[in-house]
């Protein structure tokens, strides 16, 4: 079997979407940190939250690469 051909056509489209979510999974968890009590539920979070923008910061760098391949 032949490995397929190297397809960025819709990279860059995956990678905004990606970073949309991640933004969106970090309000909510905003929002669970705010009604929640439970100090342990609150670290973890936050924790999430810190790796979420990390990985939103090393995806908009992507973005970067992948835009001289959208045009």
């Amino acid at each position: 079997m032949w490995p397929k051909p190297d397809n960025r056509d819709d990279n860059y489209d995956n990678i905004q979407h990606n970073i949309k979510m991640a933004q969106e999974n970090i309000q909510r968890a905003n929002d669970m940190k705010a009604i929640t009590s439970d100090e342990k539920m609150k670290r973890t979070l936050e924790a999430k939250n810190e790796r979420r923008e990390e990985a939103i910061k090393s995806m908009r760098h992507e973005l970067g690469d992948e835009i001289g391949h959208k045009r």
